[in-house]
């Protein structure tokens, strides 16, 4: 039995986030304004078989597959968003299920620290990140979810909300982990739209 961890539909790639993502991604690389789709499935190779099926049926590009024991995921996008939908829409046809049967969203931790010091934001550029960095005197949002896939819904819907700096997104394990940064006003409407994104993610 399959079971159907994240299913988020992304119509459009913010920049920060579709940069982002290139810069993690191991196949074909999304760009801004692609429509994209995350699915996490558990056991973790069924995620093979998924794959096989929306390359086979739709135009999708495949940038992400990450195979673990537990949970399997994939990234397909397309230019197309009807290519996209498509190919959610096969994927749930085989494995017998309905996109209100995905895992609930569990925000673990929720939390904006405002002014940051330089020690503490020369320590987070120090870290492994494939994003910005943050400066001295900015606010830092940071947001963790179970399952791990909802942050990036998480991500883009904060982009669009307000004029943020992507620092972190970590979309795979057990939990998914979001950190953004920016002026403090922008990042209470960022960390607004994040939460709310993922207690209503989207789907197709």
């Amino acid at each position: 039995m399959i079971n159907l961890r994240t299913y988020v539909y992304i119509d459009s790639l913010q920049p920060q986030l579709a940069t982002y993502m290139a810069t993690v991604s191991q196949g074909f690389l999304p760009v801004p304004g692609d429509a994209c789709l995350w699915v996490e499935v558990s056991p973790g190779m069924a995620i093979h078989r998924l794959t096989d099926i929306a390359l086979k049926t739709t135009r999708v590009h495949l940038a992400q597959q990450v195979v673990e024991r537990a949970y399997g995921s994939m990234v397909v996008h397309h230019r197309d968003q009807s290519d996209v939908r498509e190919a959610g829409r096969v994927l749930l046809a085989n494995i017998g299920a309905r996109q209100e049967q995905r895992e609930k969203c569990r925000i673990a931790w929720h939390e904006i620290i405002r002014g940051m010091t330089p020690d503490h934001t020369v320590l987070i550029n120090r870290q492994d990140r494939r994003g910005s960095m943050i400066l001295p005197g900015q606010s830092m949002f940071i947001l963790e979810t179970e399952p791990a896939g909802y942050v990036v819904y998480a991500a883009n819907q904060a982009e669009k909300a307000a004029n943020i700096t992507l620092i972190d997104v970590r979309a795979v394990g057990a939990f998914g982990r979001l950190i953004l940064s920016g002026r403090e006003g922008d990042v209470d409407e960022a960390a607004a739209a994040a939460i709310a994104a993922v207690q209503n993610p989207s789907g197709t």
